[in-house]
């Protein structure tokens, strides 16, 4: 068994707190820079930080699947982990404050095996590394206009 890592980070010009607050709040906030690859999100239980159970359709690749992730707090104000229900997979948005602003790194980390795995470990980091910064420069824009 092996795994498979992809992450982005950027530097964004805002405080912690507020780039927090827009990761957590999955009702109001994170929707609102999610990229083209995400659809038909949906909150089925909670909306803010730990507990909140969402759902959507990731398509990349032109294949698309449906996810379900629970949301974890393990260090709260600083790392949000979105835990996959139907696969092994987990998602982590670190947030730290640099001076007046903000270093969030995106990463996932998926167990892979056989033959699938080798070619998960080939592929996926090419097909997510541009979902992921996408989603980064969202976050910076909607945390500029907000």
């Amino acid at each position: 068994m092996g795994h498979v890592r992809v992450s982005a980070e950027r530097v964004i010009d805002a405080p912690a707190k507020e780039i927090y607050r827009y990761i957590a709040d999955y009702r109001q906030h994170h929707p609102r820079f999610l990229p083209p690859a995400f659809s038909n999100f949906t909150v089925e239980e909670g909306g803010y930080g730990a507990g909140t159970v969402l759902s959507f359709d990731f398509t990349v690749g032109n294949r698309t699947q449906h996810v379900r992730q629970q949301v974890e707090e393990p260090e709260s104000s600083h790392m949000i982990v979105e835990r996959t229900l139907n696969q092994p997979q987990v998602t982590t948005f670190v947030v730290r404050p640099e001076g007046a602003q903000t270093r969030v790194r995106i990463e996932m980390v998926r167990e892979t095996r056989g033959f699938r795995g080798i070619v998960e470990r080939l592929l996926m980091p090419r097909l997510l590394l541009p979902v992921f910064r996408q989603e980064l420069e969202l976050l910076e824009h909607y945390a500029a206009s907000q």
